[in-house]
């Protein structure tokens, strides 16, 4: 999930070409109304958006019974080492910085799904 369109749809287009299902939501917001529906295996999250940022949605999804499993990767242009380590205390399986590789990510997601299914 990314506010930018843009990205949402690299997002979606790389990873639906590999073969994942993919859902698509516009904010945190939109993802945590959402995932109850489509309890997806991996959730990619953009740390900079309105209405709920990256942060929070992790947060909140960690929190959650029934969505705490689900592997979390946060997407962002932030790549200090004070945001990895906030991601990694939250709980985030995976931190990409963008620009990211499509490949990567592919890889990233593909590995964190695996880890999902056992």
């Amino acid at each position: 999930m990314d506010d930018d369109e843009v990205i949402r749809q690299l997002i979606a287009v790389n990873l639906s070409l590999e073969g994942f299902e993919v859902a698509t939501a516009t904010d945190g917001q939109d993802c945590l109304e959402r995932v109850l529906d489509v309890m997806p295996d991996v959730i990619t999250l953009d740390v900079m958006m309105p209405c709920l940022d990256g942060w929070v949605t992790a947060q909140r999804l960690r929190m959650g019974e029934a969505t705490s499993h689900i592997k979390v990767v946060l997407i962002t242009a932030r790549a200090q080492d004070d945001d990895k380590r906030r991601g990694r205390g939250i709980g985030v399986d995976a931190y990409l910085t963008k620009p990211f590789d499509p490949a990567e990510l592919i890889q990233v997601v593909r590995d964190l799904a695996a880890d999902a299914s056992t």
